[in-house]
């Protein structure tokens, strides 16, 4: 996973900038989440250039992230494959290029899903209050997404989440349940607590309507959203390596 610090360290990556992409917001509260991810990442890695992107609503957009650089790791900070990173990011890239005919770019794959992502996910629950255990069943929470494949990746992660009473997928938008449905839902089916955990970068829209909905609903417990986990840190690394072994067609 490590990069290279310096030439002659022999099979070792070597140190292409990153360029971190979220999807951005109207929040503030979001891009100082992200912000304070990429530091974490920027202490583990000293001597990585890291810069900071946002496909909309703030800046610095792309094109100027990537300015004045020959080589780049465009990596997504997006939780799932859908179409930001499929089409939006690719497309974008694809016009710099045809612009400026530079940089060279490894592309990356989004942070999840990845097995980090349950021990982030329930370390917000323990900072909540929330041990895992049989007496608690969990609502795992995403944005949703019109790309049915993204929605079955929460699916998957849910099922395969264990040591709860029971854990459910909810999507905040373009699927369903909606938060507050799974956890009426575990309510009826008699479940001694219902915790919400949001796979959810950072705060802001999404977040604030999924902790209002959820325990209008009768949620006991509403965690935090992922941001600067330290596990969250260590999949960037793990991203940002392998796409400079190994980037993603685009």
């Amino acid at each position: 996973m490590g990069a290279a610090l310096g030439k002659g360290s022999p099979g070792a990556l070597r140190q292409v900038p990153l360029v971190a992409v979220a999807h951005g917001s109207r929040d503030p509260r979001a891009a100082a989440t992200v912000r304070a991810l990429l530091e974490r990442v920027r202490q583990a890695r000293p001597g990585l250039e890291v810069r900071e992107a946002y496909l909309d609503h703030c800046a610095p957009a792309l094109p100027e992230a990537l300015h004045g650089l020959d080589e780049a790791v465009v990596l997504p900070l997006l939780l799932t494959e859908a179409y930001h990173s499929r089409v939006d990011l690719p497309s974008a890239l694809a016009e710099i290029r045809a612009r400026t005919g530079r940089p060279r770019v490894h592309y990356g794959t989004t942070l999840g899903p990845h097995p980090l992502m349950v021990r982030a996910l329930e370390r917000r629950l323990a900072e909540a209050g929330v041990e895992r255990g049989e007496d608690t069943a969990v609502v795992l929470v995403s944005a949703g997404s019109s790309d049915p494949r993204a929605n079955a990746v929460i699916a998957s992660m849910a099922r395969r989440w264990p040591g709860w009473w029971a854990v459910s997928a909810a999507y905040a938008s373009a699927a369903g349940p909606t938060p507050a449905e799974a956890v009426a839902l575990l309510r009826a089916a008699g479940a001694p607590r219902v915790a919400v955990a949001p796979y959810l970068l950072a705060p802001g829209f999404f977040a604030d309507k999924v902790r209002r909905s959820a325990l209008e609903a009768g949620a006991d417990v509403v965690a935090g959203v992922l941001g600067p986990a330290p596990e969250l840190a260590e999949v960037v690394l793990e991203r940002y390596a392998q796409a400079v072994r190994e980037p993603v067609a685009v």
